[in-house]
């Protein structure tokens, strides 16, 4: 069983479609992929942003739940998530941002590379990192940042845990992740350096409060095998584990199974196959409402159903 080499995508809670879709296609140049339903809840929309092709590792989703309460950061969640930037091009981003009414937080130095912290419009930990090894993600050209500064996959995920030490132990001796180290009470572990979102960061925050879930909050992250046969295997060695992990569903796009580690965070490890280009072309991808094959039936109703949104037009940002 290979071991897993990182991150295949963050499913978060957004309140506003509309404003979800403005914020991550429009200003931070990620390209929507997928726009499809809640498969459970299908009066709901889940979106999809990642790079142009929807690569495993760049692929941030949403689920968009108007009515939802705001999240409260706290132990036992992943409170952050963060982008791959190319080294030099900080200021860039930081000019950006405000001029998007987006206010980031001073630049800070963590393990060698420097990283700009702000939250999304829903409250979301977002971070920007220098990073000198990029990994391979395909750069939207039709997006409106140029690819001198624009998001290349994620870097790594953030999660807050009252205990460390067994999550730790999840990740180096059930997922094939190595310990690389720690910074004060931030524990780094990593994966296969050429994939993106190859790290996990725990920060340890012993008898801090609990997260409280709601938009703004991140509802899982999804790690990536090649293969169904290799999740299958990873089903039963996290079994075998302790853990309770469902069985294997099917989400389109990928297959997924889950469970929540011994902190309390939702994983997934999830299929690179069969990929976003099944009901759409790639040049094509997140321009029309796509359904799985059992709700297909009732399309025309779920569309009605839910809010109407549009695919503002793109302004090309220059430096």
């Amino acid at each position: 069983m290979d071991a897993i080499k990182g991150l295949h995508h963050i499913t978060a809670v957004a309140r506003d479609p509309q404003r979800n879709i403005d914020f991550y296609r429009n200003v931070l140049g990620q390209r929507l992929v997928k726009r499809t339903v809640n498969f459970d809840a299908p009066d709901t929309y889940h979106f999809y942003f990642g790079d142009e092709a929807g690569s495993p590792g760049s692929i941030l989703t949403f689920f968009a739940w108007p009515n939802m309460r705001h999240g409260v950061r706290g132990n036992g969640e992943s409170d952050a998530m963060a982008y791959n930037i190319p080294i030099g091009s900080l200021e860039f981003w930081q000019a950006h941002l405000k001029s998007n009414s987006i206010k980031p937080e001073a630049v800070e130095k963590r393990f060698g590379e420097n990283v700009l912290s702000f939250n999304d419009p829903d409250g979301m930990r977002v971070e920007l990192v220098e990073s000198a090894s990029m990994p391979a993600v395909r750069h939207w050209t039709e997006g409106p940042i140029p690819q001198a500064y624009a998001l290349q996959g994620f870097h790594s995920v953030t999660l807050w845990l009252d205990q460390w030490e067994p999550t730790a132990e999840l990740l180096t001796n059930h997922m094939g992740y190595t310990a690389a180290g720690n910074e004060g009470d931030r524990y780094r572990f990593v994966g296969d350096s050429n994939a993106p979102g190859h790290i996990v960061d725990i920060v340890h925050r012993p008898g801090k409060a609990e997260a409280g879930f709601g938009s703004g909050s991140i509802h899982h992250i999804a790690f990536r095998v090649p293969s169904d046969e290799m999740q299958l295997e990873y089903q039963g060695a996290i079994g075998q584990a302790g853990f309770q992990v469902t069985d294997v569903m099917d989400r389109s796009y990928f297959h997924s199974i889950y469970f929540r580690e011994r902190g309390g965070v939702l994983f997934e490890i999830a299929t690179d196959t069969p990929g976003f280009a099944i009901d759409e072309t790639v040049s094509t991808l997140g321009e029309t409402l796509k359904l799985p094959e059992w709700h297909e039936p009732n399309h025309t109703l779920i569309e009605q159903n839910l809010a109407p949104i549009i695919l503002k037009p793109i302004e090309k940002v220059t430096a």
